[in-house]
């Protein structure tokens, strides 16, 4: 059981850290999409399609995706209802603005569509939220991009209807109003939020999940795990200034039902992480760590996350030459949930005296035999994980050294968005330290 304040008494939890609002929120907001789970779902997809009244479909995937024969097969299942399936399979693994307009640019070429269809990992659905924001609105994709880096501002048109089939279990945009992108020429990752960009159906399939290498499950993994994590330490939702209706956004702070999914999540992937990492063929495993990305992305999608995602940003962006096995070697990349997990052991010791009992209960979850009522617990118990899944043993590990720090710190600042979901303010100054401390994990 959760022990947040049900919603009917929604005051803070003690221990919040942030200055008492003049006039509390009163209000929290939850939403999601509709969800089709289980093995075997992505036969159903032309059905599904039908019933959104789509027959001119775009399907956007990525090359390695492609190469399993998945897109493919799902389309043709698509034309045996009648939808006609355009397939874009040029996805960048972890999307640029380059690599978004070169496939909004494809679908304005081939279009109109009726439907998009996303089929592969966050870098695939994340692109598929792009082209159908700019396919289906006026402007540039800097116009959307959050602030300050770009303008944020509102769709002023509907959007398709948006089918997302994730084919890894980790990054929970099927279940959330984000698109992650890298805006090269600012070495700066951000992205666009809105409720709009939610998909309309999410089809997670865990027979699809089956072919990920080991180190992609891990870091998959961990973005499942940071996703729980980040949204049930969240600054609780009556912690804020009350907003009115139309200053309402999809990152409303930890609520109680929030909490319910992210529970749920962290007591899945302790049974399931390492044995998924540990032998890729362990379908149960697959199908534990498939419910837990969606559990967890039902939970962060409303609640938000904070400093271990605001910190990510930057250090995927700023790679210099770090090629993690598992992942395309063309270029070097941290991966999403990889660059998430660098920092949360050390920002979750700097967040335990916002929330005590929520940081040594997501500990416990996590691990049963875990020992202690003070701040090194949870990021005990985070290290310990990591180092038995192969995630790499801190920010040095991937490339980063003690002259890097201020341009991190720097990245992270301008996910304001982000930080201002953590439970107790934060300044450069505590970024740095954070950042610092991750360099190796203790």
């Amino acid at each position: 059981m959760t022990e947040a304040p049900s919603a009917a008494s929604p005051a803070a939890p003690p221990g919040g850290l942030h200055p008492a609002p003049q006039t509390p929120e009163t209000v929290f907001t939850y939403a999601a999409p509709a969800l089709k789970f289980g093995r075997g779902a992505s036969g159903e997809i032309g059905h599904d399609l039908l019933g959104l009244g789509a027959r001119r479909v775009l399907l956007v995937t990525d090359p390695g995706v492609a190469a399993t024969g998945h897109p493919q097969r799902i389309a043709e299942q698509c034309a045996g209802h009648g939808v006609t399936v355009t397939t874009y399979d040029a996805v960048h693994v972890e999307p640029t603005d380059a690599s978004l307009l070169h496939a909004i640019e494809f679908a304005r070429e081939h279009g109109p569509f009726e439907a998009v269809l996303a089929v592969g990992g966050g870098s695939a659905i994340d692109t598929a939220k792009a082209v159908n924001l700019l396919t289906t609105n006026p402007g540039e994709l800097m116009d959307y991009i959050n602030a300050p880096v770009g303008k944020a501002l509102a769709p002023s048109r509907p959007l398709l209807p948006l089918v997302a089939v994730p084919t890894t279990t980790g990054t929970g945009s099927e279940s959330t109003t984000i698109c992650v992108l890298d805006v090269l020429s600012l070495h700066v990752k951000t992205g666009i939020s809105h409720p709009a960009l939610r998909p309309r159906l999410a089809v997670v399939d865990p027979d699809l999940t089956m072919s990920q290498p080991a180190m992609v499950t891990a870091a998959a993994g961990m973005d499942i795990l940071c996703h729980a994590l980040e949204s049930y330490t969240a600054r609780w939702f009556a912690d804020f200034d009350a907003k009115q209706p139309e200053q309402r956004v999809p990152y409303c702070g930890a609520n109680p039902i929030a909490d319910l999914w992210s529970e749920r999540a962290l007591s899945l992937l302790a049974g399931a992480f390492r044995g998924a990492v540990r032998d890729g063929g362990d379908a149960a495993a697959r199908e534990q760590m498939a419910l837990a990305a969606t559990f967890a992305g039902l939970g962060f999608g409303n609640a938000g996350v904070h400093i271990p995602h605001a910190n990510a940003y930057p250090i995927a962006g700023r790679v210099r030459d770090f090629r993690p096995a598992g992942y395309p070697q063309d270029e070097p990349i941290v991966p999403h949930g990889m660059a998430v997990s660098l920092t949360a052991p050390e920002a979750f010791r700097f967040t335990f005296e916002a929330a005590p009992e929520r940081h040594l209960r997501a500990a416990r979850l996590l691990d049963p035999d875990a020992r202690g009522d003070g701040p090194d617990l949870l990021p005990a118990v985070l290290t310990a994980l990591m180092r038995d899944i192969g995630i790499p043993g801190g920010l040095a590990a991937v490339g980063y050294e003690e002259g890097d720090v201020d341009a991190l710190v720097d990245g992270a600042l301008k996910q304001q968005r982000l930080l201002a979901t953590a439970p107790r303010p934060v300044e450069a100054d505590d970024l740095a330290a954070i950042i610092r401390a991750s360099m190796h994990h203790r």
